[in-house]
């Protein structure tokens, strides 16, 4: 699954993983426990057995490689990487607006705004996901967030622009999820004024384990790509995407082969806060 820093809606430890979420059935958690070669699952509440049919995919265990291998030989240190992260695999959570919601709180701001607005947002209008885990919230119900006016997220350190964009998305968010497949998804995303491709790719990389999705717009991704590939501490979207062209459909999993590694371009100048300035 995809994970935001600091997100109170799931709890990632080395042996042991909670995802708490809204689904068809209700609010449900879903606990996964390495136990020696075995990864065993829990759920609990309403939404359990939901979370139970789906909990392969949510973990990333059905997610398609294949192909995968020899797409990385067309770069030594995606290769390289691609050996040494074998076991990684992209989660396909099913739930759009949850991850929706930090993707809208994630615009244009530093990860610190970003994280202390969704965690605000969570805390007000939600409540403690079901099961023993403490500290663990549900996402808040979109049909309340769509009724609550602008202002109201104000206190909450998110100004009118990522407001208004949150309260639109959080009215369609019963047709978002109706969606089919990334494809679909994200042509209605970027129907709503307000969403871009970067936010699009941000929903369907985590709810669809989308693997060829690409942050277009991220003030960041672009720069390690290029850095990682070509030794070029600066890159631009369109350089970024003429690198990841030959390992379509994985251009994705390679961004995040490079973000697992921790290869990041160098800094200089102004240090800007980073995590995701994104032209949404």
């Amino acid at each position: 699954m995809a994970v935001v820093q600091g997100d109170i809606t799931m709890a990632i430890g080395h042996r042991e993983s909670w995802f708490a979420t809204r689904t068809p059935s209700g609010p449900g958690t879903i606990a996964y426990l390495l136990q020696g070669d075995d990864l065993v699952f829990e759920a609990f509440g309403p939404g359990a057995s939901w979370l139970l049919e789906r909990a392969d995919a949510i973990a990333g265990l059905r997610d398609d490689v294949t192909g995968f291998a020899e797409l990385a030989r067309a770069h030594p240190l995606v290769h390289r990487l691609s050996r040494e992260h074998a076991g990684l695999r992209m989660g396909a959570t099913g739930r759009v607006f949850h991850h929706l919601l930090p993707a809208i709180l994630g615009q244009k701001v530093s990860g610190k705004e970003a994280h202390d607005g969704y965690v605000r947002i969570v805390r007000k209008f939600s409540e403690p996901a079901p099961g023993p885990r403490a500290g663990l919230y549900l996402p808040p119900e979109p049909e309340i967030l769509a009724a609550t006016p602008y202002w109201a997220y104000h206190p909450l350190g998110v100004e009118q622009k990522r407001a208004d964009t949150l309260r639109r998305a959080a009215a369609q968010a019963a047709a978002l999820e109706r969606c089919a497949d990334a494809v679909s998804c994200t042509a209605r995303l970027v129907s709503i004024a307000g969403i871009g491709p970067w936010t699009a790719a941000e929903v369907t990389r985590a709810a669809y384990g989308d693997a060829d999705v690409v942050s277009v717009g991220d003030y960041n991704i672009k720069n390690s790509v290029a850095f990682a590939l070509t030794g070029a501490p600066r890159g631009t979207d369109e350089h970024m995407l003429e690198l990841l062209a030959p390992f379509a459909p994985h251009r994705g999993r390679v961004c995040g082969l490079i973000a697992r590694a921790g290869i990041g371009a160098p800094r200089f100048g102004h240090r800007m806060p980073i995590r995701s300035f994104a032209r949404f």
